[in-house]
């Protein structure tokens, strides 16, 4: 293991994989309606597909940016700015995988590994997971602005398995 190595145990809080693209025209006509639950306990990973059940799944344009993450502590402190639950923050920044314990968007390029117990799962941190004007109308005026520079990070599944929500192992290599 080199210095550039942490490993540490963090916390996947929430787990998201929705079928449909929910943020589509323009945000002044409020999302899409959700089909099916959204918040999972686990999540199925696919090496270069995705996350089995969501938008992204095997698609070309995405597979260097299937599976996107967020810290949580970014969900909080959005949360507690504009008075809302941070699970609402959560569902509406449309991240897969959110975090607690991993500064999340001082990964780039780095090499990921999670373990819950059933397995490593290997992601690729590839570029940042930009927020979009959707923010503005789905959290509240000014989020869009909030998260910018901390919108999460977008990642390429390098290994199939299985994350659940709880305590995680993580490793990562710069």
């Amino acid at each position: 293991m080199t210095d550039a190595t942490a490993t540490r145990t963090i916390e996947l809080v929430h787990l998201l994989a929705s079928p449909l693209h929910r943020y589509e025209g323009r945000p002044g006509d409020g999302a899409l309606p959700a089909v099916g639950e959204e918040l999972h306990e686990r999540l199925e990973l696919r090496e270069g597909l995705g996350i089995v059940g969501d938008r992204h799944f095997g698609h070309r344009a995405h597979a260097d940016a299937a599976v996107t993450l967020l810290a949580m502590e970014t969900v909080d402190e959005l949360a507690e700015r504009y008075g809302l639950e941070p699970e609402t923050v959560a569902r509406r920044a449309r991240r897969n995988i959110l975090t607690r314990g991993l500064d999340v968007d001082a990964l780039r390029g780095a090499i990921i590994r999670l373990d819950t117990g059933h397995g490593e799962v290997v992601l690729r941190a590839t570029r940042p997971a930009n927020p979009c004007a959707w923010m503005d109308a789905e959290l509240a005026p000014g989020a869009f602005r909030a998260l910018r520079g901390r919108g999460g990070m977008r990642c390429a599944v390098l290994s199939s398995g299985v994350l659940r929500r709880g305590q995680a192992t993580c490793t990562t290599t710069p």
